[in-house]
């Protein structure tokens, strides 16, 4: 494998990485610790907003597809948009769930920590399996 092969996912990360941030941390709530993003505002849309917001969503587990993740995080990565989706649909509750959860970001860390797993260099990671689960939290 060539530099530029072994950079093209990573470049693609970067995609996802923006798009992420776009509909989950896009906006800070002046006065406020707080950030928002495309998602959060257009689930604000009574009824179809939460399903609009699934296009981005569903982009990201697309492309991490298309870099070659494996079933078991793509599936991680679905669940993490279904809980989104399914509890953004709530009147209020979901409003300020999607504010919180940020699903996008956490699938683009759970990629972000499969890609550098997957590219490190012979010797540099532990025999163990990596846990994507602990990549939530960041």
């Amino acid at each position: 494998m060539n530099a530029m092969n072994a950079q093209d996912p990573f470049r693609r990360l970067e995609r996802i990485e923006r798009v992420a941030r776009g509909m989950d941390r896009a906006f800070r709530l002046p006065l406020t610790r707080i950030r928002l993003g495309w998602d959060s505002i257009i689930g604000l849309i009574p009824g179809v907003g939460d399903t609009l917001a699934l296009a981005p969503a569903l982009w990201i587990v697309h492309e991490s597809r298309q870099i070659g993740a494996p079933k078991p995080l793509v599936a991680q990565m679905l669940g993490n948009i279904g809980v989104d989706w399914v509890i953004g649909l709530l009147p209020l509750v979901g409003d300020i769930f999607d504010v919180g959860y940020k699903s996008n970001s956490k699938n683009a860390a759970l990629l972000r920590r499969w890609l550098e797993d997957r590219h490190s260099r012979p010797g540099t990671g532990t025999a163990a399996p990596p846990n994507y689960r602990s990549a939530e939290a960041a």
